[in-house]
């Protein structure tokens, strides 16, 4: 698990994976979570703006597991 260090209190989903470095594109990030790989927490979101917190753990389907910190 790669652990995401976070300035702030919250982040967009989509911005994090920009980030992570996971995508290189706020499209890329657009179209991986529209498709349903990605979970947070265990749920598989769809919400592109989804607000992300420090302690919340993010899974890119056969890619990444990630830890907000």
């Amino acid at each position: 698990m790669k652990e995401i260090k976070i300035r702030t209190d919250i982040i967009k989903l989509d911005q994090l994976l920009k980030f992570a470095g996971i995508t290189q594109t706020g499209g890329e990030s657009k179209n991986i979570i529209n498709m349903g790989k990605v979970s947070v927490n265990g749920n598989i979101v769809k919400e592109r703006g989804k607000k992300i917190k420090k302690g919340d753990i993010i899974e890119i389907e056969d890619i990444e597991k990630l830890i907000v910190v």
